[in-house]
């Protein structure tokens, strides 16, 4: 059971690309209908949990919040650009090696010779990953105009993973309590979201459908806290870098995204490289 706990991340995280491409709408209604479901479901954790709340949490929440947004808005965007299978292991593989950048080089966690050389492998394993699922087959004749713009997705993932990292780099920095930040922190993506959206015609159908996405998002992010003290930290973040298998595959076989025989070999082992970087980090931090 505490495994099935531990699961839910992944499969809540890794279908919201799915849900989103099935829901429809522009990267900013995706943007802001995920950050409206995110604000009800921290409503619902706040008042089931009652954390305290303090300044300190709060401006630190919100500042994560609006990186988060960045990171977020970005990612829609590129899936847009280059597809859902293309984006998504791509960027998490682009997170983990950001965020483990930033734990080493900004708050010195490999002390080590045992974390300096698996933290490097992990950071090996992940770029192959990587780059494996955004290769393209050379021999395919298919003219899918998503393949012309893959310059574009990238500069616009980099973006991404820039806000993506401050989102959670702000909060280790902050040391603040885990569960007390997720309502400033959903203020602060709901903010940044507005920002974002203001002009870009974000009000619609779509926004309010996409409030399903931010459930979803929601409900990952408290099974995560939740299975942690169960099965501990390394099993719980290892695990949840499975759904990229939902997120990569789900979006070749339900939104018809195409790829050649070759590309599904790569995409299949790009992402179970990234998943073992993943593992190999959850185990460093066990």
């Amino acid at each position: 059971m505490n495994i099935l706990i531990a699961l839910i991340p992944a499969v809540a995280w890794g279908s919201i690309g799915l849900v989103s491409g099935k829901l429809g709408g522009n990267a900013y209604q995706q943007t802001l209908g995920m950050t409206i479901g995110a604000l009800i479901f921290s409503l619902g954790a706040y008042l089931v949990y009652q954390p305290v709340l303090d300044v300190k949490v709060f401006v630190v929440g919100i500042a994560s919040g609006l990186l988060w947004s960045v990171g977020q808005g970005q990612q829609f965007q590129s899936m847009q650009v280059m597809g859902v299978s293309r984006t998504v292991p791509m960027s998490t593989g682009m997170q983990l090696v950001g965020n483990t950048l930033a734990g080493a080089l900004l708050f010195h966690e490999w002390q080590t010779t045992r974390e300096v050389t698996l933290g490097s492998i992990a950071l090996v394993i992940l770029i192959i990953g990587a780059t494996l699922t955004s290769r393209k087959d050379p021999s395919s004749t298919t003219n899918d105009t998503r393949d012309s713009e893959v310059g574009r997705g990238m500069r616009i993932l980099l973006v991404s993973t820039i806000g993506y990292m401050g989102y959670t780099v702000i909060v280790d920095w902050g040391q603040v309590n885990a569960i007390a930040v997720i309502l400033p922190q959903a203020i602060g993506m709901l903010l940044g979201a507005c920002i974002m959206s203001y002009g870009k015609k974000a009000l619609g159908k779509a926004t309010a459908k996409n409030i399903l996405t931010g459930l979803l998002w929601g409900a990952g992010n408290i099974f995560m806290f939740l299975s942690i003290p169960k099965v501990g930290l390394a099993v719980s973040y290892s695990l949840s870098q499975c759904g990229i298998i939902i997120s990569t595959l789900g979006s070749i076989f339900l939104l018809g995204e195409k790829k050649t025989k070759k590309e599904m070999v790569y995409v299949t082992l790009g992402c179970l490289f990234v998943i073992a970087g993943g593992v190999l980090l959850g185990y460093m931090k066990a």
